[in-house]
């Protein structure tokens, strides 16, 4: 039984058009609820959300990332046999193993790090909007969205930035891998992908062993903790795959997000012009308003009671950051799009708890610059005609555009 009256489908065109008046209907009618359909309970209320995250021991990471945990279909466990397991990774681990990837990988993102990173990054956004600029119109999914999130942290990496192509659809078909809603066929085409993948950072971490190095990845083989020893060679694998995915869906998505939300509200957007000061404020509110991940995945290990529904243990859970970024009773006028509104301590944009995204910081920096940069180098900037100017990309988990066509005046720019 649904137990709710509403019907959740987060890649039906309407939730993908506008999904939040359905989200305030289950926080008022079923804020937590079974859905049948893809045997999940979906927890929706803010408070809620936050009783599961703080809560690890019940409500465990094992697989995270994954819409449904049904086995996949024998060849693509076949093409995946060719590689390594894919966990645990920093998302999809629990307790110590995750304290201690957690510990190894944050020394990358310290504020100093990301601090020093600034330059490298304004630098980067111009040369991609050079490359288009003149042109007056668009796709800046394809054109910037994807690429300045990736060189950055290819960057962070020691990845050569020739290769960030190549990385871009491996992480993509990693996604639709772990969705697992596409034909046979082309699933077993995303597990080769995220072997190639794989085989490519194993062979990135061999070099590195050999030749040294003072990037991440050669860190991330020298780094130790106390009382624990070093990573393994395939621990320290899935770390830049995690990274590299992980900037993917949210910067990424961030940014088509904030571009056509701001375009949508003229006012906001004139705020922002008028009081650069505001960018800080805005790209949070960016965030919270069209959370770049709608929800993650947890494994009930007891059974437990969450917002007065009985769950049992072994039941999978969907903690909805997007819904509980739009709870009226955590966010006052949640509906409303207020670029002035400080909601970087509360929102759930990024997660929270011991799983909250090592990576906000460095995330947070790239947005602040590319969004302003854009709005600025782009005069007149807006929606372009056609019905297939703007598409939604279809990943459960995520909200974004796979194309954003934009027009802006050339001979201005």
């Amino acid at each position: 039984m649904n137990g709710c009256p509403v019907h959740f489908d987060p890649l039906s065109p309407e939730q993908l058009a506008d999904p939040y008046p359905l989200y305030a209907r289950m926080r008022a009618e079923c804020p937590v609820f079974h859905d049948a359909e893809h045997d999940l309970w979906i927890v929706t209320r803010y408070e809620d959300v936050m009783t599961v995250v703080r809560d690890p021991k019940t409500f465990s990471s094992e697989n995270a990332v994954r819409a449904s945990v049904q086995p996949l279909p024998e060849p693509v466990l076949a093409a995946l046999a060719e590689g390594w397991p894919l966990s645990p990774t920093l998302t999809d681990s629990d307790g110590d193993v995750h304290r201690r990837l957690r510990l190894l990988v944050s020394k990358a993102f310290t504020p100093r790090r990301v601090q020093e990173m600034e330059d490298t990054v304004r630098r980067t956004t111009d040369e991609l909007i050079d490359g288009f600029a003149g042109e007056g119109r668009a796709d800046v999914i394809e054109r910037f969205a994807w690429h300045l999130p990736l060189i950055t942290v290819a960057d962070v990496l020691g990845v050569p930035r020739e290769d960030v192509p190549l990385l871009h659809r491996w992480s993509y078909n990693w996604l639709r891998l772990m969705q697992a809603t596409d034909p046979a066929e082309e699933l077993v085409a995303c597990a080769s992908d995220v072997v190639s993948m794989q085989r490519y950072f194993m062979d990135a971490l061999e070099r590195r062993e050999r030749d040294g190095g003072s990037d991440l990845m050669a860190e991330l083989l020298t780094a130790r903790i106390p009382g624990g020893g070093p990573l393994t060679r395939v621990e320290a694998m899935r770390v830049p795959m995690n990274l590299i995915i992980a900037g993917h869906v949210t910067v990424t998505r961030a940014i088509g997000n904030g571009l056509t939300t701001l375009l949508a509200d003229p006012e906001q957007l004139e705020a922002v012009r008028r009081d650069p000061a505001l960018v800080p404020t805005m790209v949070e509110e960016i965030l919270r308003f069209e959370s770049p991940a709608q929800g993650l995945f947890r494994t009930v290990r007891a059974d437990t009671v969450l917002g007065g529904v009985a769950i049992p243990a072994g039941a999978r859970v969907m903690v909805h950051w997007g819904s509980g970024n739009r709870d009226e009773h955590a966010f006052p006028d949640a509906a409303r799009f207020d670029v002035a509104r400080d909601s970087a301590a509360t929102h759930l944009a990024f997660g929270k708890g011991v799983h909250a995204c090592l990576g906000a910081p460095l995330a947070r920096l790239q947005l602040r610059i590319a969004i302003p940069r854009l709005l600025e180098r782009l005069p007149g900037l807006r929606l372009a005609g056609g019905d297939e100017a703007a598409v939604r990309d279809t990943i459960f988990f995520a909200r974004g555009f796979k194309k954003l066509t934009l027009a802006w005046d050339a001979e201005a720019a």
